[in-house]
Parts: structure tokens; sequence; C-alpha cells
């Protein structure tokens, strides 16, 4: 699914060079690397705020305690996505509010927001799934009517573009009030471990926030916050340091790859290929909109669960993301939800696949791709 072994070859010389400066010099909690990875990140978002930290779930949680969310409060959130996003929102005592997605994104559906909001409703956590951003606007101005934080969750979607109905462009990660991602090694932007980050563009609570990763400490010994210990370390600064000035071309790359696959499964009614939700019709030249962190079809009138087997049959590796709904899953179940609720999350788990996508993606292996997955549907 992805290749970061013919990633590194393209990086090998300034990673290894990075790490054994590393070594060298033994500074690997809040060494010099993490500062300028945070300074590099900063430039690169447009955001005034980057704090490092230990992953992506981390960061998520630590947003959320940032803002001083109380248990209780309610806080609305994707029903399909990946577990990480509901799961802090438990650990902190929240109560989690799942809600349905739009059929052609995956993305959150404003209109579920704005109906399942109530007196206790405090924040809304949108998830750039998949790496094409949620539709921010809409989400904004709901949160504004209704005096809600926004929290992104931009784990799969760094390096993505959104742009308003103003034509004004900003990056995901630097829309809402907060927003936490993830550097694990898939990620678009990955490290070789661990790692993540918060965002924001309130000095307040990025002040806040510092304490926090660092067990509540600005002066060592001196604990003025409840806080966790959650550090991104110098090694994995270094990996990301490396990456970022490519972050953009690597994007360029999925998204070379996911015109390939566009063209090859055109035409075949069985197949839906990934859409778009700004003006781009598909993917052009010039869309920015979609990092590709997965490319996910949809399959009508074919086993999908057969269409795995026969995928790795040929060697070739797939994903299910995601095949059971959050408000299914064990941890996740609440008298609350009504099935009648999550009818596209609930049709959605039972369709999608995702095919391999990463930068390394030549021709001859989309080529076989294309082929063994369109042999199995028009069979």
């Amino acid at each position: 699914m992805v290749d970061l072994k013919g990633q590194y070859e393209g990086i090998k010389e300034t990673v290894n060079t990075s790490i054994q400066e590393v070594l060298d010099t033994n500074a690997y909690i809040n060494g010099p690397y993490v500062k300028d990875f945070q300074n590099a990140l900063e430039s690169y978002l447009g955001v005034k705020h980057v704090i490092p930290c230990a992953n992506g779930t981390d960061a998520l949680q630590i947003a959320m305690m940032g803002l001083d969310l109380q248990p209780g409060d309610e806080v609305i959130t994707a029903d399909f996505t990946f577990a990480a996003t509901v799961e802090v929102i438990a650990l902190l005592k929240l109560t989690p509010v799942l809600v349905d997605v739009a059929p052609d994104t995956f993305n959150i559906d404003p209109k579920a927001i704005e109906k399942a909001i109530t007196s206790k409703t405090k924040a809304i956590v949108p998830v750039h799934l998949f790496g094409q951003a949620a539709n921010m606007e809409a989400i904004l101005e709901i949160a504004k009517k209704h005096n809600l934080y926004v929290i992104e969750d931009n784990a799969q979607g760094i390096g993505g573009n959104y742009t308003f109905k103003n034509g004004e462009k900003k990056k995901t990660g630097n829309l809402g009030h907060i927003a936490s991602t993830s550097f694990f090694p898939s990620k678009n932007l990955g490290c070789y471990g661990d790692g993540g980050a918060i965002f924001t563009n309130d000095d307040a609570l990025a002040h806040t926030i510092r304490g926090i990763v660092n067990h509540g400490m600005y002066e060592r010994y001196h604990h003025d916050v409840v806080g966790v210990n959650s550090r991104l370390d110098s090694i994995q600064a270094a990996v990301l340091l490396a990456k970022l000035p490519k972050l953009d071309s690597y994007n360029n790359a999925r998204r070379n790859a996911a015109r390939k696959y566009n063209t090859a499964f055109a035409g075949i009614d069985a197949i839906n290929t990934p859409v778009t939700h700004t003006s781009c019709t598909g993917i052009c030249d010039s869309c920015d909109c979609h990092v590709f962190h997965q490319y996910t079809l949809k399959v009508t009138g074919v086993d999908r669960d057969a269409l795995v087997q026969h995928l790795n049959k040929h060697n070739i590796p797939c994903g299910v993301y995601y095949p059971i709904p959050l408000h299914s899953q064990k941890a996740y179940v609440d008298d609350r939800y009504n099935e009648a609720d999550f009818p596209v999350t609930n049709q959605l788990v039972k369709e999608v696949i995702s095919l391999p996508m990463h930068t390394e993606l030549d021709d001859e292996q989309i080529d076989f791709i294309t082929k063994t997955v369109i042999e199995f549907v028009t069979k």
C-alpha cells in the first residue's frame, strides 16, 4: 500500500546525515531539529503555532484538553472514520455524537451536524478523510452560529488546500480553531516512528498546549496545568524536516497516480472513483484540494470482499477503510443512535476499497492493478 523504502532512497543522504547528527549531539528530546521542523511547518501551513507531540492521537486529545472541554460536553464527529477520532473524546469523558457523512466525498455532512446540535454541544471535529478537506465553509458557519469550537482532524489531509467561495485559499490544519495531525510512517508526511502535532493561531491556546504536552510545565518542576508526556523526538523531527520540502511534490505524485487510476476506471459501471468537493469535476492538473492519502473506490453490484480476495490472490495490497461504522463498534455502541440516521455510512462500509497509493507508483504497477480490478468487476 505504501512504498516507504522507495521514498527513502530519494532522501537517503539527507536523512542519514541528519540522524547521525542527532546521535552525535545526543539532543534526543526537544533538540534543534524539533524546533527547526516546528518553524518550517509553521511557515508551510501559514499558521502561527505548531506544537509537536508524540503521535496523532495525542495531538487530538491535547487539542481538546487545551480547549478545557468538560465531562459531559458533546463533541460531534463523523461516524465513518478511524476510531482515534472518537477514542479521545471518550477518554476525556466527553460525549461523542456520531453523525453521517456525505455520499460523494465521505466527509462529515454539515446538515447532519446541524441536526445533532444540542445545548450540550461544545465542538465539531471534521475529519479530512482520505486526504480531502471536509466542507469547512459550511462547518465554520455552523460553528459560528452556535458558538462552537472547530477541531480539525488533519491526520490524513496535510498539504491539502481549501478554497472558500470568495476565492481565499488556506491549508488544511489552518481552518478551524485548532487542528491535529499524525506523522505515522504511512501518512503523506510521515516519520520513521510515531509523531504528531497541534496547530493553532490562538496565542493563549498555544501557550496552554505547550504546557500540556510537557507534564503541565512551563518551568522545570513547576506544574501549572494538568498535562501529559507527549513530545516529538529529535530523530523523527530530523526525518520530517528532510521530507517537508518535498511534501508538495509527494502530493502531486499521488494526484498524478489518482488521475491515471481514474482514466483506467472511466466507463466501468461498477466502479465509482473519488469525487472532489470543489468546482473541479474530476482531478485536473491544477486541482490541489485532495492529497490522496488513500485512493478509495466504491464498488456497486459486485462482492467487495471477494474483490479483496481476488487482489490478494494477485499479490496486490488493498485495504477496507472502514469495515465497521463507529456507532456499531462495541466500545462506542450507544442507545442514542438510530440506524436510520446513518444510511450513507452503513452503505459505504459494504462498498469501499482502497488501492495502493504512494509517491513511488509507476505506470506498470497502476496498469497491473487496474486491469486486475476491472477483470473482476466485469466478469
